[in-house]
């Protein structure tokens, strides 16, 4: 016989629907909730990220790319917590125990741990002693205890009945202990009670290190003293910076230090007892207050212990991935150094510096080996070997890679440049220091294969370091966003979300530079909107078969690009110097029919400056404003547009072909080397920021280490976040405050002098 289970006792659907995901969205992200629908609406049906920033602005409001993706990502949590709770009331409901209060609870619940606190007591577990005790019958005494019944016995009394050898309670003692492991599992799994000691934990609790070796096995095990500062370390979890939850992490890792997060027992039982008080006139009250305190030390504390390192984790690795987000941001947007013949320096001692030269469009045109170092020190005969290439190939600047031999190859380069001065060379190069992190990635990769099959691996490399500076996004775009050198712990996070993030940030950054489709490499097209990375091989396949792309339509005849894609894609894609001069701007093509009826209500043009011409046309309209009226409605309507397309058409129609990082100050071409020696304390210099983590920046000044300008230093005001002041990349006036010649260190600062 088949029985019908009870109904739910709540009405539960199956999905969120649109109007509450955008109301609770909305709030948490002060926005409209119109904006907010409408734009999950536009991310339900595949658009991406970037297209619906830049091309959807009338849909959503003019809700920027990091709104758009706070929106989605918050709408995937939503939907995940939604689901979970479905399950669970679905879990507790076919045990038969789900009640309309615990219903209730969880449907009102607000985050994933709430819901788990809920689920806790009626979630399977493996055998635990307070289940044990259950299986001998002492449910009902540990029922007595928690609600302090009120008898004329002694708890000893009530204990007697349950004393059972059949059932392995041998004695009273043993009946009372079996009740107080059920009592206590009871305790610990009340959500009320968690709650409450979790808040109290991040609030109050202490992290504290100790060392876990001896003094003899520490020098094994630490021998630089990386971790010396966390050999004796207390401090409050509400100061802990988030830099120094990885660090300890690794220490611990490591098994340097033993580490524990704790709160004293004597402030979180009177907390445990405002949800399960004691009764003085019950003979139970003893049993509770010590099954209480049994319960704390022995199953309550450990798990929020747990549950708090694991929430410090994930805060600290999300603040370590966001440092690591933005600085990759601003090292891939770097400026490009256009129209320059560069030669990229590889530097190294014994097997000699490796030069490729590349042309303007980053071909490579010629290369060689050069030996000025230890041990062939072919000095002069390398300076001559640069000097006729320089010549040769009409070279505007070098690259010189940062790592082995980087400060000794600079000074050959520096003297290279002194000596085409004085030979009267007028337009001698300059020299840039260029990050080589992850050059050898690139070099031994499948892409580096495929562009250079017949060249060497450490040849490669100093082609990827030329083109560094030549155009740093499509480069730097082939390799493992991870292995740029711009990260603080990148190893110690959850690589997965590490590399989510990343790859966000390169799609990013490739969509706001937009590509030349007929120059960019397939690991750059990979990225632009739409685009995956089988069609972004068709794309080269069929620039290769065919030629250069005349015009954006072309793109439709790729194989694998269908209607979906061209939409998602086209706007990101430019064709200089095509047959349609809009298909080298940010115009969208469902946008040129419009700019064609704007462009026929502009004055004739009668010098062919058409960017002018829409400057002066702009001004003249805002003169035209009227009160509460924006000037530009009315030619919005008539091109059949909304205001914010329209000024996004008015601005590339004033750059057509603009890259937004020339906005972006040039890297610095040096023509002089210096060196520790060269320093003096006061002196100004002129710097890059190659990276910014939690307690300062790395500044680049030209001698052999980056110097570092602690947080303090950072600006005449408090600075609580680096990056609200510096950024990768930013070209930045420091003051040397300090010279370590010793340890090859310095320390500078962007104070004013007179705020010291």
């Amino acid at each position: 016989m088949t029985t019908t289970p009870s109904p739910m006792p709540v009405d539960f659907p199956d999905t969120l629907a649109p109007e509450d995901l955008a109301r609770a969205i909305a709030s948490t992200l002060q926005v409209r909730p119109p904006q907010v629908m409408r734009t999950i609406e536009l991310l339900d049906a595949k658009n991406t990220v970037p297209f619906i920033a830049r091309y959807r602005k009338e849909v959503t409001g003019s809700l920027d790319e990091v709104q758009i993706q706070a929106i989605e990502d918050e709408a995937a949590a939503l939907r995940d917590l939604h689901g979970r709770k479905a399950d669970v009331l679905r879990l507790i409901h076919e045990q038969g125990r789900l009640t309309p209060e615990v219903a209730q609870a969880i449907v009102a619940a607000t985050t994933l741990q709430a819901v788990e606190d809920l689920y806790l007591p009626y979630r399977p577990k493996r055998k635990t002693r307070a289940s044990v005790a259950r299986e001998r019958g002492l449910d009902a005494l540990a029922q007595f205890i928690l609600r302090q019944a009120r008898m004329n016995v002694s708890a000893e009394g009530a204990a007697e009945p349950f004393v059972n050898a059949e059932r392995g309670v041998a004695s009273v003692e043993e009946a009372l202990a079996g009740a107080r492991d059920i009592v206590a599992e009871a305790i610990t799994e009340d959500a009320g009670v968690r709650g409450q000691i979790r808040q109290v934990f991040f609030k109050e609790g202490q992290v504290r290190a100790r060392l876990a070796v001896s003094q003899e096995e520490l020098a094994e095990k630490d021998p630089k003293g990386v971790y010396q500062l966390y050999y004796d370390f207390n401090e409050p979890l509400t100061r802990l910076a988030p830099h120094r939850i990885l660090a300890l992490n690794r220490a611990e890792r490591e098994d340097v230090i033993r580490l524990a997060v704790d709160l004293e027992s004597a402030r979180a039982l009177p907390l445990i007892h405002q949800h399960f008080p004691t009764d003085g006139t019950s003979p139970f009250a003893k049993q509770l207050a010590d099954a209480a305190a049994d319960g704390y030390k022995r199953l309550l504390a450990p798990a929020i212990e747990r549950e708090v390192r694991a929430e410090l984790t994930r805060q600290a690795e999300e603040h370590a991935i966001g440092i690591f987000a933005t600085n990759l941001r601003n090292l891939l947007l770097q400026p490009p150094l256009r129209n320059r013949r560069i030669i990229g320096l590889d530097p190294g001692f014994r097997t000699g510096c490796k030069v490729a030269i590349i042309d303007e469009t980053g071909k490579y045109i010629d290369g060689t080996t050069i030996y000025p170092h230890a041990p062939q020190n072919q000095w002069a005969e390398a300076k001559q070997k640069l000097i006729a290439l320089v010549a040769r190939h009409h070279i505007s600047a070098i690259a010189v890679g940062n790592g082995t031999a980087s400060r000794e190859t600079e000074q050959l380069c520096a003297e290279l440049v002194r000596d085409l001065e004085k030979a009267g060379v007028s337009d001698a190069p300059g020299y840039v220091m260029v990050s080589e992190a992850g050059a050898s990635v690139y070099s031994a990769s499948e892409i580096a294969r495929q562009e250079f099959p017949t060249l060497d691996i450490t040849q490669r490399g100093a082609i990827s370091i030329a083109r560094r500076l030549l155009d740093p996004l499509a480069e730097l775009v082939k390799i493992d966003p991870k292995a740029v050198g711009v990260g603080l712990y990148q190893h110690d996070v959850d690589q997965r979300e590490l590399a989510k993030e990343l790859e966000r940030v390169v799609t990013s950054c490739v969509n706001y530079a937009g590509v030349d489709v007929n120059s960019a490499s397939a690991a750059l097209l990979k990225y632009v909107s739409g685009i995956n990375t089988r069609v972004a091989e068709a794309i080269v396949a069929y620039r290769d078969s065919n030629g250069a792309f005349t015009a954006r339509d072309q793109l439709r005849k790729v194989p694998g690009l269908g209607p979906t894609t061209f939409v998602q894609a086209a706007g990101f894609m430019k064709v200089a110097h095509g047959k349609e001069v809009l298909d080298n701007t940010f115009i969208h093509p469902e946008s040129y029919e419009a700019t064609r009826k704007l462009l026929d209500l502009l004055p004739p043009i009668t010098d062919g400056k058409l960017g002018e011409q829409v400057r002066l046309w702009r001004a003249m309209i805002k003169l035209q404003k009227k009160a509460k009226t924006d000037p530009f409605d009315e030619v919005a309507r008539q091109i059949g547009v909304g205001v914010p397309t329209l000024h996004d058409i008015l601005e590339n129609l004033e750059k057509p072909g603009l890259d937004p990082r020339e906005a972006l100050p040039a890297p610095i071409l040096r023509h002089d080397v210096l060196s520790l020696d060269d320093l003096r304390e006061g002196m100004v210099l002129q710097g890059t920021v190659r990276n910014v983590v939690d307690f300062g920046a790395f500044i680049d000044i030209g001698v052999k280490n980056d110097g570092l300008v602690h947080v303090s230093e950072l600006a005449d005001h408090f600075v609580r976040d680096p990056l609200t002041v510096v950024a990768v990349g930013q070209i930045v006036s420091v003051r040397v405050l300090g010279i370590d010649r010793q340890r090859g260190r310095v320390q500078l600062s962007m104070r004013t002098p007179q705020d010291r």
